[in-house]
């Protein structure tokens, strides 16, 4: 690989955008996959196994913008407001959730993902080490850790509750689970 192969631009934001274009000139509801960190700002309470899946057509979005750096955009979760941003390189795929056409891309190397830690509230006094080294209110992250309901316990984004008291869905057809039309990936 030559020096002027890592100055060219990543293809990607031009992909997403021209994916988003299609579904929606289409009548289709477009959907990103994102591979959450520290770096998204995404509700947790909606990310199972460090994946969230957002809809970003322009009828379930407001002040979207498909930049080349990030994604941004507000979102109301449960009837509340959010503000979403999400770096496109942890876009990991964008599809009209009608059809499932669309595009996968490579996940973010393990290396450029970091773990999300949990926001400490304001009336928490932290410093030193408890605090990563950070005294800056403004500097935390804008995330914070989801309590498990069942016991009260804080859980981090790869944890998640018990389901051994849950049943089993039913499902559509031999191994297809109901509902919406699943992201199949292909390597």
């Amino acid at each position: 690989m030559s020096p002027a192969d890592t100055d060219i631009p990543s293809t990607r934001p031009y992909l997403i955008r021209a994916l988003h274009e299609w579904c929606s000139d289409n009548g289709f509801s477009p959907y990103i996959a994102v591979q959450v960190d520290a770096s998204v700002q995404v509700p947790l309470e909606f990310v199972k196994n460090g994946e969230i899946v957002l809809n970003v057509g322009v009828d379930a979005t407001s002040s979207l913008r498909l930049g080349n750096d990030f994604i941004e955009f507000k979102a109301r979760f449960g009837g509340v407001a959010r503000e979403i941003v999400v770096p496109i390189s942890h876009v990991v795929a964008i599809y009209a959730r009608e059809n499932g056409q669309g595009m996968a891309f490579p996940a973010p190397a393990p290396a450029t993902l970091t773990a999300v830690k949990p926001a400490v509230p304001a009336d928490v006094q932290v410093s030193g080490e408890e605090a990563g080294g950070i005294s800056d209110a403004t500097s935390r992250s804008p995330l914070r850790s989801v309590k498990n309901d069942v016991n009260n316990e804080v859980k981090d984004v790869g944890e998640t509750a018990p389901t051994d008291d849950l049943p089993e869905p039913p499902t559509d057809g031999p191994g297809r689970p109901p509902g919406r039309p699943q992201l199949k990936r292909v390597k």
